[in-house]
Order: C-alpha cells, then structure tokens, then sequence
C-alpha cells in the first residue's frame, strides 16, 4: 500500500478530514441536546395546558432547525471523504465500518427526517400528544444517529469483534455485538452525548440570559433556565463520571495517547496528575531533558484514574517505545510489551505473509497457504506497524494533546459549578439582577463550543499516526491522489463551511433578536 507517492497527500488529507470533522462538530452537539430540552418543554405545555410553553417551545425549535439543516450538510461531505481520500481505510474495513453508517442512514436518519416535518408543520394539524410523539422521536433519532457514528469511531480506536480475510484482503465482522458494545463504544458515545447536553444546555441558558439583560421575554427566559440549568447540571456531572470511564479505557487500550494526555515520557508506578503545567517542547523521548518547564500535580491521581490502583505502573512515552514493561493482554494475561522495533518486524512479517499467502492462492499451493496465513494470524495485531518507517511517528503531537485535555477537563469542571449556581440563583433569588451572572452566562456559550473540540483534539490526534489502531496508520489508508486536489478541495471546503457558519450565525442572531412570536400559535 505505501508504493512511492508523493506523502504530503497524507498531511493534506488529514488536514482536510479534521476540517470537515471540526465545522461538522459545531453543529451536531447543540443538535443533541436542544432536542431533549425542547421535547422536555413541550411537554410541559402538553401536561400543563399553558400557552406559554408552546410558545417558549416554537422558539427554541426555531434555532434546532436551523443548527440542523446546516449539520445534515456538513455531515454528507465528511462520509465521502471516506471514499474520495481513505479509499484504502474504506477497501479494508469497509464491512465493518460500512455496518453502522449504513444502520445510521436507515433508522436515525429516516426517523428524524420522517418526524421532523410533523414537529415543525404539525402544530395545530395533528394531536397533541401525537406532535409531542414526534418532537421526542426527532430528539432521540438524533442521538442515535450520534451512536453509529460514535461505534464506528470507537471500532476505529479499539477494532473488536473482525477477523481479517487474507483471500480479500479485507477485514470483516464476525459479531456485530461486539462491535456495538465494546467498551470503548460505550464510553465514547456516552461522554460524547452528554457533553453534546451540556452544550446545548449553555446555549439555551446564555441566549436567555441575554433577553434578561435586555428585560425582553423575562418569563420565556426564566422558564428556559430552569430546565435547561437542570439538563445542564445533570449533564455536566455525567460528563465528568464518564470522562473517568473514557481515561480508563484510555489506559487500557491505547496508552501512548494517555501517555501524550499527561506529557509523561517516563512511566513509573504511583504517577501523579497533573493539574497545571507546561510540557517541555524540545523534550525527545530519549533525552535527559525535563518533560516540564512547570507542573502542579495530584499525587497518584493518574495511577488511580487510570489503573483504579493507586500504586500502578503508568507506562510513558519513552516505555512504550522502548518496550519492556509488564501489562495485562485482552485475554488478561500478564506480559512484556514488545518495544515499537518489535512491533514493526512483526508487522513486516505479517504483510510479507499476506503477499506470500497471495502468491501461494494464485498457484493453487495449499499447504503454503496454511504456512502462510499462520505466519499472518501470529503477527495481525501488529499489521499496521509494518508501514511505520521512524518509531518517533508513533509519539502523538504531545502539547496539543496535553493541552486540549486539560481545556476539556478545565472548563467541564467549571460547568458543573456554573449550572448549579445558575439554578440555585432561578429558583431561590431573583437571577435577573446578577448582571456579572448573566453577562458570564453569555460568555459560556463559547466555552462549551472550545472544550468540545478540544475533546476531539485528544480523541484524534491523541492516537495518531492510526487510522485503526495498530492495524492501519494514515500513510496506508490514505488514497492515492494528486497532492493539488486535496488542496483544492480543502479551501474549497473551508469557503463552503465557513459560508455556511456565518449564514448560521446571521440567521441565528436574527431570529434571537426579533425573538419569539407573540402568542402561542
């Protein structure tokens, strides 16, 4: 696969990819959580009777349909990319990663838009509690669309339940359960669905902190706080349980992005976490240089999230090239970790195997077959290291991780005391004449957008160079192009999203100061 070609098609791809991945994240997490707020609102107007929250209802529907289209739009752009610059990734696993965005198209997607139509065109044509109906289903099509999306990138970072077909030079599923509910998948779509709440919790609670600022819509405003300070402070202490089932997973199946998470390039056992620092950037994994210009740290705090034993051993960046630690196996096994050398004979070995197991089929030579393929079975887990020419394109970009994380961390952190301070001032005080509150909820809003990318910062580049993890890095999955048309594509890409976001913005801010409509039909 890694013929001679001209390798900046790969940055250019990547960049590209993250891109789209980046603008298309704008939309979809205040498409998760505005979803259930709204749906909680109308149901409060069918329970109640009250016109107001039908009102209250309408406006905020106003603002998911617009987020919505535009989040549709960007989505349909990043999965041709999958075939249009990862033809490789797309020919070797597209089985398996073909399975959950094809199930993603057939039930979400058709059940948000079949329900969608009704939620915006239905007031006053179909029944109350039919029009609530679809109102929910939208909200919860939405996030199930979130969770194929989120399996197959969670197969991506942990590849269960697959075997790999030497005859098609594919790899195909042998248990759909294991792909839906790795652990990995779990924990991925869970922290990413509330941190998508939390979101869009700050939205609602930033906007209607604004019409009290302006003493406009004061009981739309109030109304929209304290449900949304609720969602907001549930969904923020959700976030932080399972970002600490996120680490461990981390720990366990990828550690050199935990590694890079932490700036730790010497692993030892009792590793502390740390709070605040700056990681060195002329720091190498094989020099005697300080991994930190400055650092504040819990003791054995990593050990504890990351091992859930106090006295772990953490393994560092420079332990996890160099090999020679003990860990656990998937089978639970204790062994030694091979060093990143190993691990790229082993993958040479598994990829010659492949081409003799081919030449073999091709002559009809079944017992070198069954040679062959054993050779292959033996070495597969190490597949992708057979590509890797520099054991140092293994080590992620260590101060973009370490830092994205601590961003994430930081401000999910922040929320939680934010909601609970909002809500205690709505229901207890009169919240309108805390303008410092009120003006800091505005600024929230960008808050929540910046630590959500910063999630996906840690997420993606954290396990870099690896498309699939151990299996396939980039150089191998990228297709092969001309280097001038992924740079056409790519800034003619960010024109269209960057059109698209202002177009967003502008009718957004249009429609938040003109405001609901009076009366609640």
């Amino acid at each position: 696969m890694t013929d001679s070609f001209d390798l900046s098609v790969v940055d250019w791809s990547k960049a590209q990819f993250a891109l789209t991945a980046m603008y298309h994240w704008i939309f979809v997490p205040l498409t998760l959580g505005l979803g259930f707020i709204i749906a909680f609102m109308e149901t409060l107007y069918v329970k109640t009777g009250d016109e107001e929250w039908k009102r209250i209802t309408k406006f905020w529907m106003t603002l998911f349909g617009i987020n919505f289209a535009i989040g549709v739009a960007t989505g349909i752009i990043l999965e041709f990319e999958f075939g249009t610059n990862w033809s490789n990734y797309s020919w070797f696993v597209g089985d398996i990663f073909g399975a959950p965005l094809a199930i993603e198209g057939i039930m979400a997607f058709f059940m948000e838009t079949t329900f969608i139509a009704v939620m915006f065109f239905g007031w006053n044509k179909v029944s109350k509690k039919f029009h609530l109906l679809s109102t929910w289903l939208v909200a919860i099509g939405a996030n199930l669309s979130a969770l194929w999306i989120l399996v197959a990138n969670a197969w991506m970072q942990y590849p269960a339940g697959m075997h790999f077909n030497p005859d098609s030079a594919r790899n195909e599923m042998l248990n759909f359960w294991d792909v839906l509910f790795s652990p990995v998948a779990i924990n991925k779509f869970l922290h990413t669905i509330s941190s998508g709440f939390l979101l869009a919790s700050a939205f609602v609670v930033g906007i209607s902190a604004w019409y009290l600022l302006k003493n406009r819509h004061t009981l739309l405003a109030k109304r929209s706080i304290i449900i949304a300070s609720v969602f907001g402070l549930l969904s923020s202490i959700f976030v932080g349980l399972t970002g600490d089932g996120s680490a461990y997973q981390v720990s366990q199946k990828q550690p050199m992005k935990l590694a890079a998470m932490e700036g730790l390039y010497q692993g030892k056992e009792g590793v502390g976490l740390v709070i605040i620092g700056a990681p060195n950037p002329s720091k190498t994994y094989n020099d005697d240089k300080d991994a930190y210009l400055f650092k504040i740290e819990v003791p054995k705090m990593l050990s504890i999230l990351g091992y859930h034993d106090k006295d772990a051993f953490v393994p560092g960046i420079k332990d996890i090239i160099e090999g020679g630690y003990t860990y656990k196996n998937k089978d639970g096994q204790e062994v030694v970790a091979p060093s990143a050398a190993q691990k790229i004979e082993k993958g040479k070995l598994a990829i010659q195997a492949l081409a003799d197991y081919k030449t073999a089929s091709d002559s009809g030579n079944k017992e070198m077959m069954a040679y062959h393929k054993k050779i292959l079975d033996e070495n597969f887990e190490y597949f992708g290291y057979g590509y890797i020419k520099d054991v140092t394109s293994l080590i992620p970009k260590v101060p973009l991780v370490f830092y994205s994380f601590r961003i994430m961390v930081g401000v999910g952190l922040l929320f939680i005391v934010f909601f609970a301070l909002v809500l205690y001032l709505v229901v207890e005080k009169d919240i309108a004449q805390k303008r410092w509150l009120l003006r800091a909820s505005i600024l929230m809003i960008p808050m929540a957008y910046i630590a959500s990318q910063a999630g996906w910062i840690v997420a993606e580049v954290g396990r870099q160079p690896w498309v699939i993890q151990d299996i396939l890095p980039t150089v191998a999955a990228v297709s092969r192009i001309g280097v001038g048309a992924v740079q056409v594509t790519f800034f003619l890409f960010f024109a269209i999203f960057t059109t698209l976001l202002i177009a967003e913005l502008k009718i957004m801010f249009k429609q938040i100061k003109n405001g609901p409509k009076e009366g609640g039909h």
